[in-house]
């Protein structure tokens, strides 16, 4: 952890912090990875200027400032506003344990992120995409599989990465019907949450367990025993695959290039509202922490009455 001079490496210091995130904070992956990605390019940019392996001595504020300045004109304010939390993560871990006195990123002002409505499909193209597997020419329990993947982001509305993750015991079926059926995930900061699986979505899951054994590996044989995505060698289907999956259907059923997971969530929360759900119904489904994510849908929905006022309205026309 010591340079020649007995001074702590910076980057040593940010990989006991990394291990701090996933240990003591159980932040997820995504969280750590994209912080470990904020924290080491502040360590490059330090190590381009002094020429030497930086320490925690070289920062200060006037350091930090500089490099969020030269980070903003090259990332999104969304982007920078993630750095900057990244930043005061660490330095507040840095100063509990008593490795700086003063800490320099405590009041470094945070950019105004500029909002922006949630991208979402109307209706019709929203059925269109979970029709749009079947139509497809592929192999049988990848159809089925994929039209699994479609009715969970749209119908149960959950995020990427608590699609990837699920697993066979997450889902709790009524053998009497559909109306009881549910299925748990694990969400951001690693929080428990049940959500009711719709009758599609039922469906969907029966038929892809009728076929989910011809993922075993070609070879091997071999077959995860819990995941319940799997891909061609009987392992869990990777994030990527999962948004090739919507981006393929999506432009085949859509003409969108850009249609991708989050997509359907967001589509999920807006027909949801425009069907007269509770925004606080929605936000138990979704998982948001706060009342005022889920509120950005009611803007989406405002916006929507406008154009069918300013379309079929007699009085705006004139």
């Amino acid at each position: 952890m010591l340079d020649s001079r007995g001074v702590a490496s910076l980057r040593a210091l940010l990989a006991e912090f990394q291990a701090h995130l996933a240990h003591e904070r159980r932040v997820s992956r995504h969280t750590q990875a994209a912080y470990a990605r904020d924290l080491e390019q502040l360590a490059a940019h330090l190590q381009k200027l002094s020429g030497a392996e930086p320490t925690l001595a070289q920062v200060n504020k006037l350091t930090l400032r500089r490099w969020l300045a030269e980070r903003a004109q090259q990332v999104k304010p969304v982007t920078l506003a993630r750095q900057l939390s990244a930043l005061r993560t660490a330095f507040d871990y840095f100063e509990r344990r008593g490795l700086i006195a003063n800490n320099p990123a405590q009041l470094l002002a945070s950019p105004k992120a500029r909002r922006r409505l949630p991208d979402f499909l109307g209706v019709d193209a929203a059925r269109e995409l979970m029709e749009a597997p079947s139509a497809a020419a592929r192999p049988e329990r990848e159809v089925l599989r994929d039209t699994l993947i479609l009715e969970l982001l749209y119908g149960a509305g959950v995020r990427l990465s608590e699609l990837q993750g699920l697993s066979l015991g997450d889902f709790q079926l009524d053998a009497r019907g559909p109306q009881d059926d549910s299925v748990r995930v694990l969400g951001k900061g690693n929080k428990e949450r049940v959500v009711p699986l719709g009758r599609a979505a039922r469906r969907a899951l029966d038929a892809y367990l009728t076929v989910r054994a011809a993922f075993a590996h070609p070879k091997t044989g071999a077959l995860h025993p819990t995941a319940l995505l799997l891909n061609r060698f009987g392992q869990r289907l990777g994030v990527r695959s999962v948004q090739h999956v919507v981006q393929r259907y999506g432009a085949l059923a859509t003409g969108q290039a850009r249609v991708h997971p989050h997509t359907l969530r967001h589509t999920c929360a807006t027909h949801m509202l425009e069907g007269g759900a509770d925004l606080r119904a929605i936000q138990e489904l979704l998982g948001h922490a706060s009342l005022a994510t889920t509120q950005r849908y009611t803007h989406v929905s405002i916006e929507q009455l406008l154009k069918v006022y300013d379309g079929a309205h007699p009085l705006a026309r004139s």
